[in-house]
């Protein structure tokens, strides 16, 4: 059976691991009794972890005609005549909204019905939860018609019952072998008393033997035996000199540097607090400054007043980039390149309203939006600042500039820099073409 990447974007990757069958139709009956047969759709829908009634309910929806999943012999039918490349056409569709993650676009999600009644899709790779539009008629279906639950609960269930089952056997065992050290000890004495009688030794009147003496009664040796030296006061020196210094004693050279360097990071992590507070503050600066930025843009605010506008919030220099970018791009996805070229006027405005390194920070900030974003940002960041470079809103000098930071920066070896390689050397041989000229 001939398999194909789910997903149209990813048709041209011969390493994408999730696959799934061609689709296969058949066109059965005449006259008005004319259908189209999905015959692998059990199989399809196996590859998507959805059920085939879904996708059959879905291509019926959208064509606007009957169809049918019969769930005993597997058969998904849709009424009228209709092409295999736009039924192909459809699954497509299905896939983006009820399969792929919103976010990095991974097709291993789960789908979810919330208490409001809406539904979600779970992804298993990044963990992103994608809220489903609740406008289509399938949805309305899948809400009356839930995906079966895993059985996962169950083994989970199972697995709980059994450890219950465990533990009581545990503590029987333990009791068990109390009660045989008890029996052990007191055949002990006795033989031992057998002994001394048989060898002739003589009993002391005044201090009685061990073996003479009552045992203590059976709680107080449980006592004796679980807790120790009841009676005796210990107080322990919590200071952290104190506590490295039992950690020298008490472990190896090696064991102890690990030790004492894990607790440097406890009091790092906890200086730190005051850092993550900083940067909560700085998260929320910006998305306040995104929130306005979007509400002037739908009154209809031209290139030549955004500086304006943002001027006036007062905000840090470096969240601008980073607002604008996201107020003008963030739902866009796919094709980020394509809408820069629309929207570059508002770039430029603002690049030459914020001085000379306003590209650089503008770098910075496509940057961070693409490692954001994901994948698909990664992959097309090239193109991305190839549109901003042809738009007249960076120079050659300036990208240089920030890919050699980037090569010498933490995320050195991210996909970024590879991904822009290409395009850097392209400018840089542009560059000495042009010097030598």
């Amino acid at each position: 059976m001939a398999m194909q990447n789910i997903g149209a974007a990813n048709s041209d990757d011969a390493f994408y691991r999730y696959k799934m069958p061609r689709m296969i139709t058949k066109i059965e009956g005449r006259g008005n009794g004319i259908k189209t047969n999905i015959v692998n759709m059990v199989d399809i829908a196996k590859a998507l972890a959805r059920p085939a009634s879904y996708t059959t309910k879905y291509f019926g929806c959208e064509l606007g005609a009957q169809s049918k999943f019969d769930e005993k012999n597997g058969v998904s039918l849709v009424n009228g005549a209709h092409n295999t490349a736009k039924l192909a056409e459809l699954l497509e569709a299905f896939i983006k909204k009820y399969v792929q993650c919103y976010g990095c676009r991974n097709p291993e999600t789960e789908v979810l019905i919330s208490k409001n009644q809406t539904i979600n899709l779970k992804c298993a790779a990044c963990g992103f939860i994608s809220d489903v539009s609740m406008t289509d008629k399938l949805a309305t279906f899948i809400l009356r018609n839930p995906p079966e639950q895993k059985k996962s609960s169950k083994d989970k269930k199972a697995m709980r019952r059994a450890e219950k089952e465990r533990l009581k056997e545990g503590q029987a065992a333990d009791e068990e072998q109390k009660k045989s050290k008890k029996d052990s000890k007191k055949k002990s004495n006795g033989s031992a008393k057998d002994a001394s009688i048989k060898a002739g030794v003589p009993k002391k009147k005044g201090n009685s033997s061990d073996e003479d003496r009552p045992s203590p009664p059976q709680s107080l040796t449980d006592v004796n035996e679980e807790e120790g030296d009841d009676d005796v006061q210990w107080q322990t020196d919590t200071s952290n000199e104190a506590a490295l210094r039992r950690i020298k004693e008490q472990l190896s050279d090696a064991t102890a540097e690990m030790v004492m360097l894990s607790t440097k990071e406890t009091d790092k992590k906890i200086k730190s607090g005051k850092v993550n507070r900083e940067m909560n503050q700085t998260t929320d600066a910006i998305a306040t400054l995104v929130n306005e930025i979007k509400s002037n843009l739908k009154k209809g605010a031209t290139p030549q007043q955004l500086p304006s506008i943002i001027a006036s919030f007062s905000p840090k220099r470096h969240d601008i980039f980073p607002a604008l970018f996201a107020a003008l791009f963030a739902d866009v996805g796919k094709g980020l390149s394509k809408e820069i070229e629309k929207k570059k006027k508002y770039l430029i405005a603002l690049v030459e309203s914020e001085g000379s390194d306003s590209q650089i920070l503008l770098l910075g900030a496509v940057e961070s939006f693409c490692l954001k974003t994901g994948s698909d940002a990664v992959k097309e960041i090239a193109l991305i600042v190839k549109a901003m470079y042809d738009g007249d809103v960076l120079e050659e000098e300036h990208i240089i500039q920030w890919y050699m930071n980037g090569l010498s920066g933490d995320n050195k070896n991210h996909l970024i820099w590879k991904n822009m390689k290409p395009l850097v050397e392209w400018l840089q041989n542009a560059e000495s073409e042009s010097e030598e000229d």
